[in-house]
């Protein structure tokens, strides 16, 4: 897998991803701006049959929607937390499994990983039952500050114990990080 992070035009991407294939790449991520659907069509048509994963900026599912239709990526990385809520979440699930497109949930922010390995679990129960190709990251920092922290045990996410989403941060880390107030910001405020 690579990660182009938005920073290619549709061009570069193709030729950058033809230049990397003798790696073998299951996908590339975010190859060019995330609002691109025809963008994201022509680099998927290009460089197939590297995968193209994209969705961790789509807001609803009308834009996913749109890059389903499109064949505009092979990979669904909804943004548990930049899509809508949880029914947003849920008709994205249901609409990728129409097109029998798999979703690998975006984990990269703080408490993403807490909260998306619900999703994943909710797809594999309620809608794929599969676990082909299917990619939940782990991102290894942060997870202190919450009272429930996701539990990795031979690469693998352990199901949750405790009711809830797992997001319930410490009281402590949110008295520690409160913006201007918390200490963690005592020593960076811009004098006057």
């Amino acid at each position: 897998m690579f990660d182009a992070n938005q920073n290619w035009d549709v061009d570069q991407a193709i030729e950058n991803m033809k230049a990397l294939s003798r790696f073998d790449p299951l996908w590339i991520e975010e190859p060019t701006s995330p609002d691109d659907v025809l963008g994201h069509q022509k680099i998927s048509k290009e460089i197939s049959p590297i995968g193209v994963a994209t969705g961790e900026h789509c807001q609803n599912r009308v834009i996913f929607k749109q890059f389903f239709q499109a064949e505009g990526l092979q990979f669904c990385q909804l943004d548990c937390c930049r899509l809508g809520g949880v029914n947003e979440v849920l008709s994205v699930l249901l609409m990728a499994a129409k097109f029998n497109i798999p979703v690998c949930p975006h984990a990269g922010g703080v408490g993403l990983c807490e909260y998306v390995q619900h999703i994943s679990i909710f797809d594999y129960i309620c809608v794929s039952a599969s676990l082909e190709n299917r990619i939940l990251e782990y991102v290894d920092h942060l997870h202190e500050h919450f009272e429930y922290p996701v539990a990795i045990k031979n690469g693998r996410y352990i199901p949750p114990q405790e009711p809830g989403y797992s997001i319930t941060m410490k009281d402590a880390s949110l008295r520690e990080y409160e913006f201007p107030g918390g200490n963690a910001w005592k020593d960076k405020k811009t004098k006057k």
